[in-house]
This record gives C-alpha cells, structure tokens and sequence, in this order.
C-alpha cells in the first residue's frame, strides 16, 4: 500500500507541472504577420505611387515629343516648301512677262499646285492662333499678288509691256508675300525651338524620375532586409540558439522570445514543451532507477529460485531413485515370496517414481526457458537437426520413421533450446504414428518479411480441430498413459522455446490426415521476455 501510495504520488506530481504548462499565457503586440502586411501594403503605396509618376512623365515626354515630330517640323516643312512654291510662280510669271514665252508658265502652274499642297498640310497642323493668323496673312498676300500681278500678266495678249508697267507694284506685293512667310516660319522655329526644350527638360525629369525611382526602391529593399533582420531574424537566431541549447541536452535553459507577438508565443511554446519534456524526462529518470533496483532484486530472485529448483529437483529426485530401487531390489530378493498381485503393485511402484522423476525433469527445463538469459548466437538448424535425428535413432529405427525436410538456414538463438524444439516435434510425430504404416515426417521452411517458416508434417493419428489451442497447454493430455506415454509438456515447452525466440507457433487445423505443426522465428535477434 505504502508503494501505491508513492506511486501515485510520483504520478500526481509529474502530471501537475505538464497541466500547468499546457496553459501558454495569451501575448499582446503586433504579429509578424500583422508586420509584413501593413509594411508590404506601405510598400506597395509607395511602389504605386513611383508608377504612376513615372507613367505620367512617360507620357508628357512622349506628347512632347510627338508635338516635336507630328506638328512643329512638318509644319516649318511645309512652309519652306509652300515658299518655295510662290517663288517658283513670281518666277514663272516674271519669266513669261520678260520673253511672252509660254513654257514659263509651267514653273508657275506648278508652283500654284505645290502651295494648294502646302497650305492644305498647314492647315491641318496650324492648331493655336498664332499660326492659323499667319497662314490666314500669307494666303491674303499670295491672293493679291496673284490677282494684280500673276493672273493678269498670264492672261494679257502683251505680256512685256503689263510687266514693264506693273514692275513696281509686283515687287512691293511679293516683298510683302516675303515678309509674311517670313514671320511665318520665324513663328514655327520659335514653336518648334520651344518643343525641343521642353523635350530636353521632360527627357531630364525622366531621367532624374527614374533614377529616384531606382533609389527608392533599392531603400525599400535595404528597409526590408534591415527590417526582417532586426524584425524576424535576430529573433529567431536567438530562439534558435535556446533550442539548440536544450536540444543538446540542458533541459534547465529557459527559452525566452523577443520580437512580434507570434514569435514571443512560439517561444511560450516551445518552453512550455521544455518545462513539460524536463518533467517527463525527470520521471523517467526516477522511473528507470526504480526499474534497475527490480531488475536487480529480480535477478537476485532468478538466482535463488534457479538454485531452490535445482536442490528441490535434486532432494526430490534422489528419494524417488530410492523408492525404485528398493521395489526392484525387494522384487529380487524376494519374489519366491511374492504372488503376481505383490509384483504388479511393485511394478505400479517403480513406474510412478519413474514417471515423477521425468516429469520433475521436464519441469525443470520448462522452467530454465526464458529465465536463464544467454547471448543468442547463430545456430545452423541443418546442424542441429542432424543431432536430434542423432539422439532419436533407436525411436526411428524402431518405428521404421522416415524423416525428410528442405533447407534448412542459420538463425541467431540458443543451440539447446532450439534442439529441444526439434526433439520434442519430432518425438511427438514417431510417437502419436498411424499403427498402419511407417512414420513419414517432412520439415520445411521458407523466407517471409522478415522471419522462416517452419512446418512440420507427419502421416500419424492427426489432432482434432477443436484441441487445436488445448495442446499447447501443460499437462494437457488428449490421450491416457496406457495408450502414449509422457506427461503433457512436450508442446508447451515448444511453445515456449518458440516464443523466447519471438516467434509464434500454432496447430494447421486444415491439414489432414496426419499432423502439421506450424511455426515462425525472425531472421534477425529477438528475444522473448518469460
């Protein structure tokens, strides 16, 4: 009772510090991933932000550029050209007022085409006031040019004479044509001079834009190294360290946590299932110290009862040795004397007192298997099957047994026990034969995940069925003494032998006729605690 008592005590005071334990303290604080999230959502603010600034210089660039190249040249272009197109007509006409040669009209014909081209393209891209003015001026000085000077002068039947006389006045109203295609180019220099540097200026923005750019977001991911470093991983270096510490065998560290709620709790975690280890470990120690003085006391009780078997079988033994041999000495000395009722309770004597002594030996091997813990080594079956059938030659000579088997392999075990196995079996099978025919007994084995099968069969009086677990038994006899001698051991102790050597054994129900026992043993060590 006393213990009892101790133990639950132990029980009771190893299972408190792990109850304890498994309520980890709820920790307040920002979690990492709270952290990430509104750190990546910063982020991504300003990384969308740098995007669309970068997208709108982007774009001012390209409009300025596209002002530079689809407006303020093509339009200077087509001015020079309608230029040179009314150069071409006032030559043409002055020409043709000089020589009334009709083939300089043609220079001015083409000329009026090339203008009606030109004007047509500045109109298209003249979009503010100041060009749409100075088109507007240059089409009215072109007009009256051409209606004072060029019409007439083309259509006069004395093209020399109306040259002559409107010398003056042709050259007053081109010089005006001149000074208004003049200012009228002067103006698309100065816009297309105006686009240029604001290209160079959006092309600089650009660029410093971009390399800002490219400046923040090499910050944010120095920011974001730095902060996982000093956020998460200096945390976790050092959580790790505590772990290693425990893991390498001081269960008395304490593991402590730093940095965002989850790592601290994980931390809680991680000590709690160190305290509770501690505890379970501190036990366990206690538990094995309590184990090793049974183990020893257990030996110590093994050594006596091995020594008290021994003298008891050897005290009950020598008494019994006597009994029969003064029956027998009586029987001789006397049995001039003795009727044939005398004699048989003489005979009654000695095969009792026979009997006992062979049952105290079987008892006594039956209860060494298991008990006495030797070194397992590797036993050829073949080798010991040869010793048996040895040791059985005068019960297979006599019965006429013919014993066969297959290959037989090497397995670790103890030699005797192993011999007694085989011994027992095969003793059963010439013993328990048909009183029709010879005994015929085959012994087989095969190889299956990891353990051999044995079997063996035999043509004798068979097993019924429903003894199939009775015969396993001690003392369990199917037959009387009268008919099949023995006392009851011989398959339980084969049973034993076989489960010392941590296998199974068992009666194959389903063979008939004759008798099929079927056992198991590992290929590799394993030992059975009886």
């Amino acid at each position: 009772m006393r213990s009892e008592s101790r133990d639950h005590t132990e029980s009771r005071d190893h299972t408190a510090p792990a109850a304890r334990a498994a309520k980890p303290r709820r920790l307040s604080g920002w979690t990492t991933r709270r952290w990430l999230a509104v750190c990546t959502a910063l982020a991504l603010a300003v990384l969308l932000g740098l995007v669309l600034c970068g997208a709108w210089i982007f774009a001012r660039s390209t409009a300025i550029n596209n002002r530079l190249v689809d407006r303020s040249t093509p339009a200077l272009i087509a001015a020079v050209r309608m230029e040179s197109a009314l150069i071409n007509q006032e030559t043409g006409i002055r020409g043709y007022g000089m020589t009334a040669r009709p083939e300089f009209l043609q220079p001015y014909r083409d000329g009026m085409a090339q203008q009606r081209a030109a004007e047509r393209k500045l109109g298209t891209l003249a979009q503010d006031d100041t060009g749409r003015r100075d088109l507007a001026e240059v089409r009215r000085r072109a007009e009256e040019w051409r209606t004072r000077i060029a019409e007439p002068v083309a259509s006069a039947s004395s093209p020399t004479s109306l040259d002559t006389e409107r010398a003056e006045e042709a050259k007053r109203l081109f010089d005006a044509l001149r000074t208004a295609m003049s200012a009228q180019q002067r103006h698309l220099e100065t816009e297309r001079a105006d686009a240029r540097a604001d290209l160079l200026d959006a092309r600089a923005l650009r660029n410093w834009t971009f390399t800002a750019i490219a400046a923040v977001i090499l910050g944010l991911a120095g920011a974001v190294f730095i902060g996982l470093r000093r956020g998460v991983t200096d945390h976790l270096d050092r959580l790790s360290a505590d772990i290693r510490t425990v893991a390498a065998g001081d269960f008395a560290h304490r593991v402590t946590g730093s940095g965002p709620a989850d790592l601290r709790l994980l931390a809680t975690d991680v000590d709690t299932m160190r305290a509770r280890l501690a505890d379970e470990l501190a036990f366990r120690d206690r538990t094995q110290a309590t184990l090793a003085a049974q183990a020893v006391e257990l030996r110590r009780s093994n050594a006596e009862l091995e020594q008290f078997a021994y003298v008891a079988s050897h005290d009950l033994q020598e008494p019994l040795r006597k009994v029969a041999s003064f029956c027998q000495l009586l029987e001789r000395r006397y049995s001039e004397h003795l009727d044939d009722r005398a004699r048989q309770y003489i005979a009654f004597a000695v095969d009792g007192a026979n009997r006992m002594q062979g049952l105290i030996s079987d008892l006594l091997a039956f209860s060494r298997v298991g008990r006495l813990q030797t070194e397992h080594v590797p036993v050829n079956l073949e080798d010991v099957l040869n010793r048996t059938t040895y040791a059985l030659t005068t019960a297979i000579e006599e019965s006429g047994a013919l014993i066969t088997h297959d290959a037989l392999p090497t397995l670790p075990g103890e030699r005797t026990q192993l011999g007694m196995l085989f011994q027992n079996l095969l003793s059963n099978a010439i013993k328990f034969r048909s009183p029709d025919q010879p005994p015929r007994i085959h012994i087989t084995a095969e190889h299956t995940d990891g353990a051999w099968n044995f079997s063996v069969t035999d043509n004798g009086i068979g097993i019924d069925g429903e003894f199939a677990e009775r015969v396993f038994v001690m003392f369990q006899r199917l037959h009387t003494r009268e008919q099949y001698a023995g006392n009851g051991l011989g398959l339980a102790l084969c049973k034993k032998i076989v489960e010392y050597h941590g296998g199974t054994i068992t009666l194959d129900t389903g063979h008939t006729p004759g008798t099929r026992i079927v056992f198991t043993l590992p290929d590799t060590e394993a030992t059975g605690e009886n």
